[in-house]
């Protein structure tokens, strides 16, 4: 019943023909090994790099493909979602810190680190919550002093995605006393003195995903690792997470997709009283108010999705679709698995990874709260 959707172009399809092989056989068949590991293996980055899937926008100069066109990254995030991938978080890598470096690193930097992340050799993390602050920006206490040659990093962050995995660490820090918003963005490279990562963080879903508390003890930044300029960092997050909530949404919507042909399956094949649990009234409704819901939602997102194609998409919308998405991605997963009833809690049915998987789509890239209130902000409340 699903809309038709008209966003991609056959070479996009062909593209994502091509991604879903690739995590079909590259990524599916591991995922239980890398859950008890906690950690995906480097060499599945290096496959990805290999194969293009890395940093598409960034120029062929670098290694890469030189494809501006946001709709190959939404394609990726479409399909990892879909599979329950999210312990290959290319799109943290890609999506959510590479355009920090392609939009405001300068020619050196640009030089010097581009081309290890279109290839796989370097992991990508960002690191802006802290343990006291959470989704507030302004709130966090990791500060850096400018030193005359170097800049002096110390604090702590916590709830870092690829916390281990990564070999560069793109750090907000404060850089003006007693202004909250005066904050630069400073590239931290494993190995650097002072850079301490701590146990991975054990937590109810997400489990192939490494996630860490980071520490920053005088850790020495030279001056050719800060971003831009390092009073404006806050301006450089604010303008980067409209599209950091926005694969949130897609993503979201896909997990939607997934657990309804998940459930849809599995009704057509329980029994019941001697007949299919899809005959009955009540999975019927439940399963054509989902789609309906899904069907809202895609048409949603992928209107955002064209807004980011064309440089439109606002905060507001973006903020709005990450908490509507998530809210509603928990909602359908959790029906769904009702409608598998005590198999749904077992763990050999994905339904049941898909729920406990969905519900930090509610808190990161800011809780669904923060969301609001920037909307009710924008409403002159």
């Amino acid at each position: 019943m699903f809309t038709k959707r008209t966003i991609y172009t056959p070479e996009h399809e062909a593209f994502r023909e091509s991604f879903r092989k690739f995590v079909q056989e590259q990524v599916v068949p591991h995922r239980e090994q890398w859950e008890q590991a906690g950690i995906v293996p480097r060499s599945v980055w290096k496959a990805c790099g290999d194969l293009g899937f890395l940093v598409p926008a960034a120029d062929e100069q670098f290694g890469g493909l030189g494809i501006k066109d946001f709709r190959y990254e939404a394609v990726m995030l479409e399909e990892l979602s879909y599979f329950d991938e999210f312990g290959l978080l290319l799109g943290l890598h890609t999506t959510i810190v590479a355009p920090y470096l392609l939009n405001y690193g300068n020619a050196e930097q640009k030089a010097r680190i581009i081309p290890r992340i279109v290839s796989g050799e370097t992991i990508l993390a960002v690191a802006m919550t802290e343990p006291g602050a959470g989704s507030d920006l302004a709130g966090m206490r990791t500060v850096a002093e400018d030193k005359g040659d170097y800049w002096l990093l110390n604090g702590q962050k916590t709830f870092i995605s690829n916390g281990l995995n990564s070999d560069l660490v793109l750090v907000a820090a404060k850089t003006v006393a007693n202004n909250p918003h005066a904050m630069g963005l400073f590239i931290v490279e494993r190995g650097d003195e002072g850079f301490h990562r701590g146990k991975p963080l054990k937590k109810i879903g997400l489990l192939s995903q490494d996630t860490a508390e980071l520490f920053f003890e005088n850790v020495k930044v030279r001056k050719a690792n800060v971003l831009g300029d390092p009073t404006k960092g806050f301006k450089y997050l604010m303008a980067q997470l409209a599209t950091e909530r926005l694969s949130v949404a897609i993503g979201a919507v896909a997990s939607c997709r997934a657990a309804l042909d998940h459930t849809i399956r599995y009704v057509k094949e329980r029994n019941v009283f001697g007949k299919p649990l899809a005959s009955f009234q009540n999975s019927q409704f439940k399963l054509a108010e989902m789609a309906t819901e899904t069907d809202i939602a895609q048409i949603y997102v992928d209107r955002l999705i064209t807004a980011q194609v064309d440089g439109q998409l606002s905060v507001e919308q973006a903020c709005g679709a990450k908490y509507w998405t998530s809210d509603l991605a928990c909602k359908i997963i959790d029906e769904c698995l009702q409608l598998h009833g005590g198999y749904g809690y077992m763990t050999e049915y994905p339904i049941s990874k898909m729920f406990v998987n969905a519900r930090v789509g509610r808190i990161y890239a800011g809780a669904n709260e923060i969301m609001k209130t920037v909307i009710a902000r924008s409403l002159q409340l």
